[in-house]
Formats: structure tokens, sequence, C-alpha cells
């Protein structure tokens, strides 16, 4: 059940909202009830056997939470916390990346292992990094008490647990503990409602739109030539930011409708002036997890400190970063030419001290981007050369690919850029 389904909006959200609202009158547990009921109903929709794995998932962090928080002994918490962050990977590992290893073996060794074809659980990278988010805290010190009703609300709460935002407990729960939370606010309704409109308009309007011109380009990317190609990369590049920020927008009103702030997940990020930048407006949330769970644990770890060494922690984080989005060669690649773009970054800043004009860092910028998200698109490396060597005008220069029947998407992809920038 997408959000953009009218069985969600005209149904399934308009008969959570009563009951959320009708049952708060009463008592502050049935209200939680019914959200994780909702969230249960909401993830099961996609996969009903697959249910039971989020559910087990909850479970067990919720004990390894306790765990953690309850250990007077501080041998024995670290100890808790590398078990659980380790069962967390390991359970994403297993049901996600088990025949992309296999792939590789066989490849690797000739050798002809059977494939697992394991179902794919909805929304697993997600939830795992925003478990391994809350045992970090609740390690640090900076969750003193939950419960199971609560924990369960934080990880299957609707509205953002197939995309995001990745949010913290705490963050949470001071909102959904506020009395204000359980009367409706006619200002939250109001701009809930605008920011659903307005996701709506950026999925359905502009990125499903796009969608048709780039699943077009990249099946038949043998035939691009320069302007197909740029065509082609353009609207992809378009196409994944509307699509991910307008459910974002639709994820962020309906919470709201329920009187929940989630943080903002994009600031613009085409304007962004340097790759440092980008990270600062693109997929924000999961920016900060990994700058403060994965980046700075790993460079205190290290016995000597300096600028090479960062930079290394940094590259590698973005091939964890890659490897998070799918299991592919090539979402490895698109976090590889991000690490890659964000050392060439920090180089610049450190060798030169003058600045680059914004105009020109947002071009060089903004072509960067659109260059890896060739690979983050692609269905094989030789797809992403053929098209970037498209664009270098290896191919040709037919005006083949303006056709009458996409001249409306070249104009929906203005449309995007004058939004976009």
């Amino acid at each position: 059940m997408l959000f953009h389904n009218p069985l969600f909006l005209f149904l399934f959200l308009p008969v959570v909202f009563i009951l959320y609202f009708y049952t708060s009158k009463y008592s502050k547990f049935t209200y939680e009830y019914v959200l994780i009921i909702a969230g249960i109903f909401f993830y099961a929709w996609f996969n009903i056997y697959l249910s039971p794995l989020i559910i087990v998932s909850i479970i067990c962090n919720f004990i390894f939470g306790n765990l953690i928080r309850n250990s007077t002994q501080i041998i024995f918490k670290k100890k808790i916390l590398f078990i659980s962050i380790f069962f967390n990977i390991l359970y994403l590992s297993f049901f996600k990346y088990s025949d992309f290893v296999i792939q590789n073996i066989n490849y690797l060794f000739n050798s002809n292992i059977q494939m697992l074809n394991l179902p794919f659980p909805l929304a697993i990278s997600f939830f795992t990094f925003q478990t391994i988010a809350y045992l970090v805290d609740c390690y640090d010190g900076n969750i003193k008490k939950t419960n199971l009703t609560q924990y369960s609300l934080f990880i299957i709460f609707f509205p953002q647990l197939i995309a995001g935002p990745i949010v913290r407990y705490n963050y949470m729960m001071n909102q959904f503990n506020d009395e204000k939370s359980r009367f409706i606010n006619r200002k939250n309704l109001t701009l809930g409602l605008i920011l659903i409109l307005i996701g709506l308009f950026k999925k359905i309007v502009l990125a499903n739109h796009l969608a048709i011109l780039v699943d077009s380009g990249f099946e038949n990317y043998q035939n691009l030539e320069f302007f197909g190609s740029w065509l082609t990369s353009l609207c992809f590049t378009f196409q994944i930011y509307f699509d991910f920020s307008g459910y974002l927008d639709i994820a962020t009103g309906v919470a709201l409708l329920f009187n929940i702030r989630l943080p903002q997940n994009f600031d613009s990020p085409y304007k962004a002036t340097s790759i440092i930048n980008f990270w600062r407006r693109w997929h924000i949330t999961l920016s900060n997890f990994l700058m403060n769970y994965i980046y700075f644990p790993w460079v205190k770890s290290l016995k000597k400190i300096n600028f090479f060494n960062a930079m290394m922690v940094t590259f590698f984080v973005f091939i964890i970063c890659g490897i998070w989005h799918g299991p592919s060669w090539l979402f490895v690649i698109h976090g590889g030419w991000h690490g890659i773009g964000l050392i060439i970054n920090h180089s610049f800043r450190k060798l030169f001290k003058f600045k680059i004009n914004k105009y020109i860092g947002c071009f060089l910028t903004f072509n960067y981007i659109n260059l890896t998200f060739i690979f983050f698109r692609s269905e094989s490396l030789d797809n992403a050369i053929n098209i970037i060597r498209g664009m270098l005008g290896f191919n040709g220069y037919n005006f083949s690919s303006f056709t009458e029947d996409k001249i409306y998407i070249i104009l929906i992809l203005l449309i995007s850029m004058l939004i976009s920038f």
C-alpha cells in the first residue's frame, strides 16, 4: 500500500486518523496500540508472510536495549552492544545480500552454489539503521527508560516506516508523550494536507512522468547518442529526487496529521555548491547517521588521526553507504564516486584558500551528482559506460531522441529544473 495509492489516501489513512483521535480521549495506551496495529497492517499489506520478521526484530532489539541500559559493567555493556549490532547487520545481510555474496563466490571460484532466492523484507535497511542508532543511544545513556509498546511504536510508525527519514528514539517519543499530540491540531492538519498534496504532485506529475523516458533510455542504452544520453541521465537525476522527496513530503504530511514532526530530509540539494554541501542537503538523516554512528566512532578508534586517515575513512563510509542501498556493485561504485568527490572537496579546501564562484560550484556539483546517478540507475556497468560515452559525444549527435511523444516529458524536465533550482 503505497502513499499515493487511493486505498491508502481515502480509506486506510482516514480510518486510522479517526480511531487515533477517538481513542486518545480515553487512554494514552489505547491510541498507541492503534498506531502499532496500523503500522503492522500497513507493513503486512506488502507481504503478510514477511511481517513476522519486523516483529522478531522489534522484540529482539527491545531485549538488547534493556540489557545494554541495565548493565552496570562496562565490559559486559560493550559486548552486548557489539552482539546486538552484529545481529542486526547479520539480519539485514542474510535477507538482502545472501544471493549477492553467493553470486560473487560463484564468479570468483567458478562454483555453482545454489541461490537462496530469499524474499526481501520491506524497509529492512531503514529500520536496521534506526535500530542501531537506538542501541548506541542506549549504550551512551541517552535513553533512560522505555517499554515494548513505545519501542514498537518508534520502529513501526507507518508514515516513516518504508523510506525514512531515519529518526532517533528520544526525538520521536518526546512528541508521542506530549499531551498536545492527543488532540487534533488544525494548523498541523492544514499543513499536513498541503505537504501531502505537494508530495503527490512531485511523485505522480513529475517523477512518474520522468520515469517513462528514463525507463526507455536505460532499456535502449545502446541506441542513445549525445542528446538522448544527456536527456536520460538528467531525467533520472530529477526523477529520483522528486520520487524520494515527494514520498517523504507525503510521509511528513501524514505524520503531521497525528501531530508528529519528522525531521527534514532534503534541503534543495541541487542548489549545493560542493559535494560536502550536497550531503548536508540530500538525505540529511542518512548523512547524520553515517557521520555520528560510523564515521566518528571509526575515526576515534584510529591510533593515529590525520587528514589522510580521515579521508580514507570517509571513502569507506561511502562504500558502506553505497552497498546499503542494494546488493549490486553499481551501488558500491556510486558510493565510491561520492567518497572520491568528498575527498577531492576536502583536499581542495585544505590546499587552496580561494573559493569557487557559487554558480560555478553549483554547476560542477550538479554535473558530478548527475554522473554518479548513472551508476545508481544502470542495470550493468556496460549500460552505465555506454550512456557516459554518449554524453561525451562518442555515440554521435543524432536528434532522434527528440520525438514528439517526448516533448511533454522535456517540458516536465524543465519544470523540474525550475522547481529544483
